[in-house]
């Protein structure tokens, strides 16, 4: 196939570049920002018809933490929405014959029963501080599984968990926890600073999959899923935020005290999906965290 890769310089979109380089199966090509503004639906529009892909993968949106997505709920709701429907709807009208979209695991309610099954969507309320994006996500399953059903389309969505790995954001107002904790500890180790003070009181539970598993997942769904139903992709596995900020500590090699600001928000108290639905189609995800984090770790020296 030869596939457009829609946020191919993204944590998620350069995995996905990686992956197929590496496999030789297929070929791949992307825009950067500069080349094609995903906001612009006329010049999306133009662009899909014109370059006529056998399939997209939809990697592309705006994303950040909890601080971000707190702060500037009308951004993440808006463009997200613009980026998907543009690119969703010029794939219907160019006639594209495959595309995946990739959602979120924050789409499933707050306190959704654990693991989380695919079919636990719109069963109850979302998590607050991140609502704007997780309805963003859940118009972009919606918009893919109505052209299913509408125009018989041979597409299907994603959902993943939390992702980490080479090409993240470590910023430290905008990035999620993973990486943000990185660069929080490394630059506590390189000021010597007693203590890193994190977020909430560590007990809230997350899954963690690297960007080279996922970019996996989605190679092997075009390749061999063809179904409504959107499928969680993650390890199956979850750690508490301490226990993760532990790991961190320990591969960045950090030694002063770990100290909770629970006045902070916490988040949802558990999210682990369920993904025995991918796993009996055959994938497996092959990273372990602690090995993901030093091999993170390693990049974000190299490229900060």
């Amino acid at each position: 196939m030869r596939i457009y890769v829609a946020g191919h310089r993204g944590l998620v979109g350069s995995a996905i570049v990686r992956n197929i380089e590496a496999s030789g199966k297929h070929e791949w090509f992307g825009r950067t920002r500069a080349e094609l503004d995903l906001l612009d639906r006329k010049a999306v529009f133009e662009f899909i018809a014109t370059e006529k892909p056998d399939a997209v993968i939809i990697a592309a949106a705006k994303v950040g933490g909890i601080m971000a997505n707190n702060t500037y709920p009308v951004e993440f709701l808006s463009e997200n929405l613009q980026i998907e429907t543009n690119l969703i709807d010029a794939c219907h009208r160019a006639e594209i014959e495959q595309v995946l979209f990739l959602g979120s695991s924050c789409i499933y309610p707050k306190l959704a029963p654990q693991p989380i099954k695919e079919e636990y969507l719109l069963t109850g309320p979302l998590e607050p501080t991140n609502e704007a994006y997780a309805l963003a996500k859940i118009s972009g399953l919606k918009l893919i599984e109505s052209y299913r059903r509408e125009y018989n389309r041979r597409w299907i969505s994603a959902m993943p968990t939390n992702m980490y790995g080479p090409g993240d954001n470590f910023d430290p107002q905008n990035s999620h926890v993973l990486p943000a904790l990185i660069r929080r500890f490394h630059e506590a180790k390189v000021s010597n600073a007693p203590s890193v003070t994190c977020w909430g009181d560590g007990s809230p539970m997350r899954e963690f999959l690297h960007a080279d598993d996922l970019a996996s997942a989605c190679i092997f769904m075009l390749e061999n899923y063809d179904g409504d139903v959107a499928l969680n992709v993650g390890t199956g596995e979850d750690i508490t935020i301490r226990e993760l900020t532990e790991i961190i500590a320990e591969v960045v090699g950090y030694e002063g005290e770990i100290l909770w600001d629970t006045e902070k928000p916490n988040g949802t108290p558990r999210k682990l999906l369920d993904v025995s639905k991918l796993k009996g189609l055959g994938w497996e995800p092959r990273l372990a965290l602690r090995d993901g984090i030093a091999s993170t770790y390693e990049w974000y020296l190299a490229h900060n």
